[in-house]
């Protein structure tokens, strides 16, 4: 019977006073490794295959990987999901940024009648 063990991390929420870039770079490495650890994942199912282990065994052990793999995927989601979250409001600081003094937004614009 062949063991199979692996780890899968937490997904930590929140950005805990970090700058956005920094926070945006420690996801996108969180999701390379959870990648990563689905693609290592992937190939240890197709070894299952060729492996030693009675049938039940084997389909156990597909089982318990596929389960992992779509943990993992999940976990991948939500770091997308907050990676575009991140995102969406660094543009819209910027666009904040860009309203104001020398270029009038809705609420300080001036009508003038001639």
């Amino acid at each position: 019977m062949t063991t199979i063990s692996t780890t899968t991390p937490s997904v930590q929420s929140g950005s805990s006073g970090r700058s956005s870039s920094s926070a945006s770079s420690d996801i996108a490495s969180q999701i390379q490794s959870l990648t990563q650890q689905v693609t290592k994942l992937t190939k240890q199912l197709k070894e299952i295959a060729s492996g030693s282990g009675t049938t039940e065994e084997k389909k156990k052990q597909q089982e318990l990987i596929q389960d992992q793999i779509k943990m993992l995927q999940a976990q991948i989601a939500q770091l997308q999901r907050r990676q575009a979250e991140e995102a969406q409001k660094n543009q819209e600081q910027k666009q904040a940024k860009a309203e104001g003094v020398n270029s009038p937004s809705a609420e300080h614009k001036i009508d003038i009648y001639i």
